[in-house]
């Protein structure tokens, strides 16, 4: 009864940060359990590197991060929503939470210095923001991991989300994952 109750209040203060900045959230439910673990196979847990999860909003796919093994002091996170960076820094006290602009991490984690990341793990509505944009934050992301490691991205087209004109960057996509609302798919981007 009590995790039924959870699963209410966090799809009941979801739906509130949907209210209050729709641009931000590209979802009209939190991530699923099945999504969150696709996302989370694809961090090493062997790295000793700390995780960068970008919107992390109720915490799905922070806890698949955490289900791989990661502890939660080698969880940063990045949400532009106050509501959601109070919440999840109560839920996990242990991890870091920085509330700004994960468009631009040159800025947003500049207190952090040239801190490295095992990867990326992206919940960012992509599609609702310039190819500038994007472009701006490929650029900044990929000097935040090693050459190989991926930023790892949920889209709910069928695109990829984020435009890439680097040759030298690889993508590829899950098959569309039905067990989420929206139905998703789960994109990689590396840099060799």
């Amino acid at each position: 009864m009590q995790q039924s109750s959870s699963r209410v209040m966090k799809q009941l203060h979801f739906i509130g940060g949907v209210i209050r900045s729709p641009q931000r959230l590209g979802a009209i439910a939190p991530t699923s359990a099945v999504v969150s673990d696709v996302i989370a196979s694809h961090i090493s847990s062997n790295s000793g590197l700390p995780v960068l999860e970008l919107g992390p909003g109720t915490g799905p796919v922070t806890d698949a991060i955490l289900r791989r093994g990661i502890a939660e002091k080698d969880i940063v996170a990045i949400e532009y929503d106050e509501s959601f960076c109070n919440d999840w820094q109560a839920r996990y006290p242990a991890a870091t939470i920085i509330q700004g602009n994960a468009l631009n991490l040159d800025q947003t984690l500049q207190h952090l210095g040239d801190q490295q990341f095992d990867c990326i793990v992206s919940g960012i509505p992509m599609l609702n923001f310039s190819q500038k944009d994007q472009a701006m934050f490929l650029e900044t992301a990929f000097k935040r991991i090693a050459p190989g490691r991926p930023i790892i991205q949920i889209t709910y087209g069928r695109r990829s989300p984020i435009s890439v004109a680097d040759s030298n960057i690889e993508m590829t996509a899950s098959r569309r994952i039905l067990r989420n609302l929206p139905p998703a798919k789960i994109w990689t981007y590396r840099k060799y």
